[in-house]
């Protein structure tokens, strides 16, 4: 049974991963070799777990109780030398992830499971310099931003690993109230990213050409198709339909929608000229400094509150 867990990088994803293992009883070990940046994520942890308490999702006495769980190392042999189970959310760079694994496989006792927070990078790559014993104990493992409001948790299943160990990862994800999606082939971005690229690179061109304001396609968005998707997935909503609608609305529409292969020339555009989003105050919106900490917090309590709603349509 997998109890001990380890996760190593204390960035984005990285602190989100350590605090929903510990918010629900994991004995966790947060490793990053920056101990400015795992005082960071202590800090940031302890403040995300006070919002979920105001917005009655968890307990008081859970916030001391998930930071006592926690404990930050910056050695990675005292990291991994016990853990049931060891994720990774290192930098995308393939030569990095792949001497992380090779260590991992060496610190790491025989029965622990390793896992990979990416979403681009091949599994069979990040594994190439560990024994054939450890690849049959390892996955991707790609959680969504944030990590503790987002349920979604994409596991791979590509032939490396029996399904009794499978079973059992899947098993503990249940346990931390996570929906997991079976990844059969080990294609860049899995399934989840390569549909948000869809959408968003139509979103894209609708802005391009002009066809509405910024405003108007996200409220279309909102309150159409993704108000559906919270609760219905895009096969069920084909069947509800009828295939032979969406046969025809799809032979009208795609061919005149973008196909395009590269990200779109507008999204470049504001690349170049510094409009990054949020981070740099400006991207299709404007973010003054001083209302950025209150925009980000509004934009976590929707989240809270979509998990809240989630439970009454979780199968």
């Amino acid at each position: 049974m997998i109890r001990k867990i380890g996760v190593l990088g204390a960035g984005t994803m990285g602190h989100g991963i350590a605090e929903v293992f510990a918010l629900y009883g994991y004995d966790v070990k947060l490793y990053d070799n920056n101990e400015a940046v795992l005082n960071k994520a202590k800090e940031k942890i302890a403040q995300e777990l006070d919002l979920l308490v105001e917005e009655d999702f968890i307990s008081g006495d859970a916030v001391q109780e998930t930071l006592d769980r926690i404990t930050t190392c910056t050695d990675l042999r005292e990291t991994v030398q016990d853990r049931d189970y060891v994720i990774e959310a290192a930098p995308e760079i393939m030569e990095l992830k792949q001497e992380l694994f090779r260590q991992l496989d060496e610190y790491c006792p025989p029965a622990t499971i390793l896992a990979s927070n990416t979403s681009s990078l091949p599994l069979a790559g990040m594994m190439s310099l560990v024994s054939p014993a450890r690849r049959q104990r390892m996955m991707v493992n790609h959680w969504y931003n944030p990590a503790h409001l987002m349920p979604l948790v994409e596991l791979s299943f590509f032939g490396n690993m029996p399904a009794d160990i499978y079973a059992e990862v899947e098993a503990m994800y249940r346990s931390i109230k996570k929906q997991t999606a079976k990844i059969l082939k080990d294609v860049p971005g899995l399934v989840a990213n390569r549909i948000q690229q869809g959408v968003a690179r139509e979103v894209f061109s609708l802005i391009a050409m002009g066809v509405a304001e910024p405003a108007d396609v996200d409220k279309a968005l909102k309150f159409g198709p993704a108000f559906r998707y919270a609760t219905t997935g895009q096969l069920e909503v084909a069947d509800f339909g009828g295939l032979d609608i969406w046969c025809i609305v799809g032979d009208n529409l795609l061919q005149v929608m973008d196909n395009s292969q590269q990200a779109n020339d507008l999204l470049r555009q504001k690349v170049q000229e510094g409009k990054m989003g949020i981070k740099s105050g400006e991207g299709f919106y404007a973010y003054p400094a001083d209302q950025i900490p209150e925009i980000q917090r509004r934009f976590m309590k929707k989240l809270i509150h979509q998990l809240k709603a989630s439970e009454y349509y979780v199968e």
